[in-house]
């Protein structure tokens, strides 16, 4: 993990997650949101910043936010999938595609 300072906001016109690293936009999580379900669809995050855990703090925030509002989540991303595969407390806002 890095000690760069970073934020995960979302931008509900765009229907993303940014990831913030030191107040630059480095990164986003894409979704469709329907109905209860936000179907995340892709996500990229600055080659600059690979290897420093800051992906995993944008799936994080984003699921996060997902579970505050009640949605379930579809995660057709395979960066997403594979963050929820690793991470079992997320395991239970899945819904089938």
């Amino acid at each position: 993990m890095t000690d760069r300072q970073a934020t995960v906001r979302q931008d509900a016109a765009q229907q993303r997650y940014e990831l913030w690293v030191e107040d630059k936009p480095l990164g986003f999580a894409a979704y469709s949101e329907q109905g209860e379900q936000m179907v995340f669809t892709h996500t990229e995050v600055d080659p600059s910043l690979s290897g420093q855990g800051l992906g995993s703090v944008l799936a994080k925030g984003a699921l996060e936010d997902a579970r505050r509002r009640g949605k379930r989540v579809v995660p057709q991303c395979e960066f997403i999938a594979k963050y929820i595969e690793r991470h079992e407390e997320w395991q239970d806002l899945v819904d089938p595609a």
